[in-house]
Order: C-alpha cells, then sequence, then structure tokens
C-alpha cells in the first residue's frame, strides 16, 4: 500500500484527487494522512468527499475514514465500470475538480460514459468550466479519447446549484508532443455576471481593455445570467493560439475592487502571452495525469507551480515512470514523461 503524508509539497485536496485516479488505474491501494494540512481549514471539505465518494461509486471501491473534516483515509480500488452517473456537491464546490477526480479512469474503462455535476461551475479555488472546455478538453480529445462537456447552469460562489453534463468516449492515451503552442489565433475578453449591479462587471471590463490595449474593441464583452444563477462575476481572458487556448480567470470578491482583480487577471495573461510556453500554470496541474498514464509525451509550461510539482511526485509514486521538468533557454520548462 502507498503511503503519503498529505501536508507534504502543495498539501491540499489535489493530492486526493490524484491519488484516487491512479489508484483506480494502476490498481494500488492508498494511505493518505494529514490531508490538507497546509489549508487555512484542515481536513476533507464537502467537494473532496463529493469525489472521493464518485471514485467509489464507479469501481466499487472500499474507502474507510471518508467524512467531512476527516485528516486521514484509506483506499482500496475496485474496477471501473463506464456508464451514465450523477454526483451533486451539495454546496458551491467545485463540479471540475470531482471530474478531474474519475475522468482519467473512465477516459480508459472499456465502454463510454456519461455524467451529471452538479454544484459550483465557478469557483475562486478551481479553475471555471470554461477553462476545462476550452483549454483542457481540447488536450485530451487530441490525446485519443472524445470528451465533451456542456454547462447546463451557472452555480457561482457561494451558492453554488450548477449543472455540468460530460459525455466521455473511451480510448487509449496517445503520447503527445505539446511544446509549440502554434501561430497566434484570436482573443476575447467576457466578464459573466449575476445577481449584482451592471457597473460592477463594466468597471471590471474596462480595467481589462485599458491593460490589453493592443487587444481588438470587439473582444470585450458582458454577460448578464438570470438573478438565481448567482450571485456572482468573474472576469475571463482567452488567447487561442494554433495548438492550444488559455483561459485565465478572475472571479469577484467582497472587498477587492473590480478594477484591482482585472488589473491581476491581466497580468497573468499578458504574461503568459509573453511566454513561449503551451500550457499555463493551471493547465500543466491538470496535464500530468494523462501525460504520466500515456506513458510517454512531453508538454513545455511556465514556472512550474507547487501544485504541477505536487502532481509529479504523486504520479511517480504510483507509476514509477520517469517524469523530467527541465528549464530551458528562453524560461520555459518542459515536462518529459520517459
Amino acid at each position: 500500500m502507498i503511503t503519503i503524508d498529505g501536508s507534504e509539497g502543495e498539501g491540499g485536496g489535489q493530492m486526493v484527487r490524484n491519488s484516487c485516479a491512479l489508484s483506480l488505474v494502476t490498481g494500488e491501494p492508498f494511505r493518505i494522512s494529514n490531508i490538507r494540512a497546509k489549508r487555512s481549514k484542515s481536513g476533507l471539505m464537502r467537494q473532496h468527499v463529493t469525489a472521493v465518494e464518485a471514485a467509489c461509486v464507479i469501481s466499487g471501491s472500499e474507502c474507510a475514514g471518508l467524512a467531512v473534516g476527516a485528516s486521514e483515509l484509506e483506499f482500496r480500488p475496485g474496477r471501473v465500470i463506464p456508464g451514465e452517473y450523477q454526483f451533486a456537491v451539495g454546496t458551491a464546490g467545485s463540479t471540475g475538480l470531482v471530474l478531474q477526480t474519475v475522468l482519467m479512469p473512465l477516459i480508459l474503462a472499456d465502454g463510454p460514459s456519461r455524467l451529471v455535476l452538479e454544484g459550483g461551475t465557478h469557483n475562486m479555488l478551481a479553475p471555471p468550466f470554461d477553462f476545462i472546455e476550452r483549454t483542457f478538453l481540447p488536450v485530451i480529445n487530441h490525446m485519443g479519447p472524445s470528451v465533451s462537456a456542456r454547462i447546463v447552469r451557472h452555480g457561482f460562489y457561494p451558492r453554488g446549484g450548477g449543472r455540468i453534463e460530460v459525455d466521455i468516449t473511451p480510448a487509449p492515451l496517445l503520447p503527445v508532443d505539446c511544446v509549440d503552442r502554434g501561430d497566434p489565433v484570436g482573443v476575447n475578453a467576457r466578464t459573466i455576471f449575476t445577481g449584482l449591479p451592471f457597473e460592477i462587471a463594466e468597471r471590471m471590463l474596462t480595467r481589462a481593455k485599458r491593460d490589453l490595449a493592443d487587444w481588438p474593441d470587439d473582444a470585450f464583452a458582458v454577460r448578464e445570467l438570470p438573478p438565481e444563477q448567482g450571485p456572482g462575476v468573474i472576469l475571463m481572458l482567452e488567447a487561442r493560439y494554433a495548438n492550444v487556448s488559455e483561459v485565465v480567470s478572475g472571479f469577484g470578491q467582497l472587498g477587492v475592487p473590480a478594477e484591482r482583480l482585472a488589473k491581476t487577471t491581466a497580468a497573468r495573461m499578458k504574461g503568459y502571452v509573453e511566454s513561449e510556453a503551451f500550457a499555463g500554470p493551471y493547465l500543466a496541474d491538470q496535464l500530468v495525469l494523462p501525460f504520466v498514464l500515456a506513458g510517454a509525451g512531453r508538454f513545455s509550461t511556465v514556472k512550474p507551480t507547487q501544485h504541477t510539482l505536487t502532481a509529479i511526485d504523486i504520479a511517480r509514486r504510483f507509476t514509477g515512470r520517469r517524469i523530467e521538468l527541465v528549464q530551458q533557454s528562453r524560461g520555459e520548462h518542459v515536462l518529459t514523461v520517459g
């Protein structure tokens, strides 16, 4: 049994999610202690419990110690059974992070699956649905499987209540080379809001437009959702290239001026655009698992985050595969598997 100290590395819920996914694929049981020890509120939150429950439901796995607030658990994997599944986080906890837990096992299953996930779709502690749809899944589909996702209803923090639907046609994960992002294709900036004054969204977009002065005027837009899907506001900036799209987001927060949030979000996007990397920091986090399970391949990224380094460490423990991360002369890093 693999033993993991949840206080190591980034010390968050990603260690639980990735361990469950890798355990289901490799058949290796694991025990994890000190779960989320580095977070202000340690232990499992509702969304982490739902993610582990989802892993158990699709496979008949056994899990001891699973409860909100738990600091350790033991997971013994079963066999993944494809099919139709519905999971509700019950809060504004991220539907995308639940998907992250079960996607790789279902991609490698012996039949198609359909998932309905209810909870938060736009949560400041996780990549929004738009990132999953536009940035992450296109790379997965390039590797062989076919995964499509659609948003039925938005769910902002703290209310939640969102719904996404995901269809998975499995296939072996093929090694791919994702070092070159390709030529620029286009950009857009969108502010989506609900249950808040229009002027908040407008101020946010105006500041983004000022900081991204080289983006065309018609790239900027505001969208209002029905009030029952909020309250909430998010700024999403997208840069599309021939081989990848990057979505950078900023969530409205109490006490944080709209202009400051937009300035920070625009700066993050400018940093990515000025680099030559294929993957931004959040995409790099999520590509570690599929690339390791493909057994080979490589991608370039910006300076690795602690999340990425921790994902690499967990993947090595479960698979024993060689994973190298090397900084290049132009500043980007290249992750190579095999």
